[in-house]
């Protein structure tokens, strides 16, 4: 099988999505794109030894909200959610394409772009708007953690962007027909 053919096997969307949730580029590196996959992995590796993430996390997990606010770059961090959503949406979205491409000899068109969007977003608003959250006592301190509000408010906007783009893209139909 020469390796053009390779790179043209059938790719699982949600696969390729999971695969970069788990890293940034792996996604990518499945399917086939390896060039692109290496570019996103050493991004994230970059902007992660940078932002100092990992202890953030570490930090949130352990229930140090206060710490976990304290040690992250926010210069840095800023550009985490971008290179994850991106290289998530990226992944599915070629997938989806190399499987239409298999079938039908022609690419598709692209899913899920307002829920992305949104992502990104919401991830780099709730960074910022955590340190509401730094004097809350009770059942909304874990929102004080930069990691947790940035993916609560993420997946909160994810949904906003992508009934956002239902609608559009419904408005977008009517018209069409009319």
């Amino acid at each position: 099988m020469s390796r053009k053919n390779k790179q043209l096997e059938y790719k699982h969307p949600v696969a390729a999505l999971v695969w970069s949730f788990a890293l940034p580029g792996f996604g990518q590196i499945y399917n086939g794109q390896l060039v692109l996959g290496i570019i996103l992995v050493l991004l994230e590796l970059i902007i992660n030894q940078y932002s100092l993430l990992n202890i953030s996390i570490f930090y949130s997990f352990h229930g140090d909200f206060q710490l976990g606010h304290d040690v992250i770059n926010y210069q840095w961090g800023m550009y985490y959610p971008s290179i994850w959503a991106f290289s998530m949406w990226h992944a599915y979205n070629k997938s989806i394409s190399i499987n239409h491409y298999l079938n039908e000899g022609k690419n598709k068109k692209i899913y899920l772009t307002g829920f992305f969007f949104g992502g990104v977003f919401g991830m780099n608003l709730g960074i910022y708007w955590h340190v509401f959250f730094l004097s809350t006592i009770g059942s909304f301190s874990f929102l004080a953690s930069p990691v947790f509000s940035g993916l609560l408010t993420g997946i909160a906007f994810s949904f906003i962007g992508h009934l956002f783009e239902k609608i559009l893209l419904h408005i977008r139909t009517r018209k069409q027909i009319s």
